[in-house]
């Protein structure tokens, strides 16, 4: 079966003097030979492109004519859709202008299981990537590598496009953009965003991208929040992994976002983890191969490029890289069986991106470089590694997709390195993509003078510009000489952001995680009505007490302020039947035991002559502090879903099936839980 592939093609809109000018050839894009084909049950959607004098070339939809040559085998539409009649066979689907003309040989076979298989023309036609790198300037080629974020301008958030960022993105020749949840309000104002990003490109369309993994990092503002990567290792489902890939993924190509910052791919076997945790699927690297693989392979076959994130591993660090520069000092034989096994396997199953962690592996390189920050010797950081990005992703692993750099304005890089000796740095080292940079004409200006003086040849900075347009010729991602209607566009989008499929994928998905940790008897809750529930916590705790409330109506909010109760609500706590606590922590601090806020919970556990059920809303680790409790569930998240999902399980409506991903250690030593761990409810 063929994977990946090409967009539809855009609607007719009339076409300006300058169209046709410069043309030299028509080409359906699936010919080129870095080009992969998307077919989605019985249809394949082709390009056509128009290719120009200067090397460049655009999505065309005009004035074309789409022919099969056996309509038996396939027809093709008048937008180049073509739609397999199941027979098995050959045809030629051709496409002209008038001027140019182009064709591509689909073979169809049914051996219970139908397969595609695309034989491509070839010749000399088709080097449409190489043609368009010897047509740039360096300064084109330059923009190609540079993806800045435009979230706030004058203190505003950016939720349309300015004038004054239109003239960036044209003045830079920017190859791409991401965007963050200030900009992403709703889905009508995304598709134009991006709409509009795209029209603001001079000649070749921009990878927009985000960090939509799901559960924590979520930055769509409407649609599908699906559990996050921790949710789905608790559920332990490969299937369910793609599923929520995919849903990810249409929603995203329905908004025009083409390129998502996920799955991260970093094994959790750190506890202490700060800023991994929860974004992790778990601590065994298998299943962390496993259920990304699954994630990459929805994500893609949804015409969304993936990108494995942070290699070689963030996992095991207790220093969150936005605040400083952590180390992971294992050797390589570790690394090549723990840290690094997702990514390998992420590399093999195709994945078309891999994102570096700003995070120091002196057993792969102890290069030292002196700090800008005050001048002591540090190791090189995996993003400026040429012994991690080229001696290890590139030959030893053989991955020869697009590499990007983790955000540049992370603390672990800023610090230490000024913004362009960073960016020159990573360039040299084998990086793609300069992800945030720092001063966006610093940073460009400063690169443009190292590839001039020689410090980074052109060779360098073609080969990145040759991997970046290959991620975008694969993709579909081309700009069209006759945009789409946008208002055409959001219709669309409306349809899919959200839908009811995608909700239920959602439901399935909390459903599954919801781990039940400990149950000494209490669970599934039966209660009368008059009997009453008191939710204690704090972030979040509105949440989870709504979703209680929705199964029993006598049920009293009590948050915690100031990590103490008040006199009324202690009072509350002793009068109610059950308590549940919502606990919410994100670091070693938040869920240690000598923590005001868990002395609480351990104290209101102990005390209490009814059942206590603890919550833990993110990290599983929370019982460390409050073992006490008469029962305790996990649900990995803060997404409604998980909440319902939570409170379905403490009232009996679903049964948890969820297992542990993660060992949850006792703090002496030794364990609490084991890693597979989870009970149910039996028959």
């Amino acid at each position: 079966m063929v994977t990946a592939g090409a967009a539809p093609a855009t609607s007719a809109a009339p076409a300006t003097a300058a169209d046709k000018a410069g043309v030299t050839d028509l080409i359906i894009s699936l010919n080129i030979p870095e080009a992969e084909a998307v077919v989605s049950g019985k249809t394949l959607r082709l390009q056509a492109l128009h290719l120009y004098a200067d090397g460049h070339f655009e999505q065309t939809s005009r004035k074309l004519r789409w022919q099969s040559s056996n309509k038996n085998v396939a027809a093709v539409d008048a937008q180049g859709t073509v739609t397999f009649a199941g027979h098995n066979g050959r045809t030629f689907i051709s496409v002209t202008d008038g001027r140019f003309e182009d064709r591509i040989a689909l073979d169809y076979k049914d051996k219970g299981e139908p397969q595609v298989q695309v034989v491509k023309q070839k010749g000399k036609r088709y080097d449409v990537i190489g043609r368009a790198i010897a047509g740039m300037t360096l300064e084109e080629k330059v923009g190609q590598m540079m993806m800045p974020d435009f979230r706030k301008w004058n203190g505003a958030d950016v939720t349309r496009m300015l004038p004054e960022i239109e003239a960036l993105v044209k003045k830079y020749h920017i190859g791409g953009v991401i965007l963050f949840r200030e900009n992403v309000v709703d889905t009508a104002q995304t598709v134009r965003l991006v709409h509009d990003y795209q029209q603001a490109a001079e000649k070749f369309g921009l990878l927009v991208t985000i960090d939509q993994e799901g559960g924590i990092v979520t930055r769509l503002q409407q649609g599908t929040d699906t559990p996050g990567n921790m949710a789905l290792g608790a559920a332990r489902s490969t299937e369910l992994a793609d599923q929520v890939g995919s849903v990810i993924g249409r929603e995203l190509a329905a908004l025009g976002i083409n390129t998502n910052f996920a799955p991260v791919m970093d094994v959790n076997n750190n506890p202490d983890n700060p800023v991994i945790g929860v974004r992790s699927f778990g601590e065994d690297p298998k299943l962390v191969a496993d259920l990304g693989v699954a994630y990459i392979k929805g994500l893609q076959q949804s015409g969304v490029a993936a990108t494995a994130k942070h290699f070689p591993g963030h996992g095991d660090t207790a220093v969150d890289s936005h605040l400083g520069l952590p180390e992971v000092p294992h050797d390589k034989e570790r690394l090549m069986n723990v840290e690094l096994y997702p990514f390998k396997q992420a590399m093999e199953a195709g994945v078309d991106a891999i994102m570096t962690a700003h995070v120091t592996f002196p057993k792969i390189d102890d290069t030292k470089a002196v700090s800008r920050k005050d001048g002591t010797e540090i190791s090189l950081p995996a993003t400026l590694s040429p012994k991690v990005i080229t001696g290890l992703i590139r030959d030893e692993l053989g991955f020869d997709g697009v590499v990007s750099t983790d955000a540049m304005n992370m603390q672990a890089i800023a610090d230490h390195f000024g913004p362009v000796d960073a960016a020159i740095r990573a360039v040299q080292a084998g990086v793609d993509i300069v992800l945030m940079p720092i001063g966006l004409e610093e940073v460009t200006n400063g690169v443009l003078k190292a590839v001039r003086d020689g410090t980074i040849s052109e060779k360098r900075i073609d080969q990145s510009v040759r991997r970046i347009f290959t991620l975008k010729v694969k993709r579909g991602i081309v700009k069209a000489e006759q945009p789409a209607d946008v208002n055409d566009q959001i219709a669309r989008a409306l349809a899919v952001v959200g839908s009811a499929e995608h909700k239920r994928v959602e439901a399935e998905a909390a459903a599954r995680s919801v781990t039940l940790v400990k149950n000494d008897g209490v669970l599934p809750l039966n209660m009368d009505e008059g009997a009453s529930i008191a939710v204690v916590g704090t972030t979040y705790i509105d949440s989870l007490a709504d979703a209680v409330r929705k199964h029993h109506a006598n049920t009293v909010t009590i948050k915690v302020a100031n990590d103490a109760l008040t006199d009324e609500q202690r009072k509350q706590v002793e009068a109610a039947d059950a308590v549940i606590i919502g606990s919410y922590t994100f670091d070693v601090k938040g869920r240690s035991p000598d923590n005001p806020l868990m002395k609480l919970y351990r104290e209101i556990s102990q005390q209490a002559d009814k059942p206590v059920i603890g919550v833990g809303i993110r990290n599983p680790y929370d019982i460390m502090a409050y073992p006490e409790a008469d029962a305790y569930l996990a649900q990995y998240g803060f997404r409604t879903a998980s909440f319902q999902a939570t409170a379905d399980t403490i009232f009996g409506q679903n049964k948890p099936t969820g297992t542990l991903p993660v060992t949850i250690p006792d703090g002496k030593g030794g364990t609490l839980y084991p890693f597979g761990h989870g009970l149910g409810y039996g028959k």
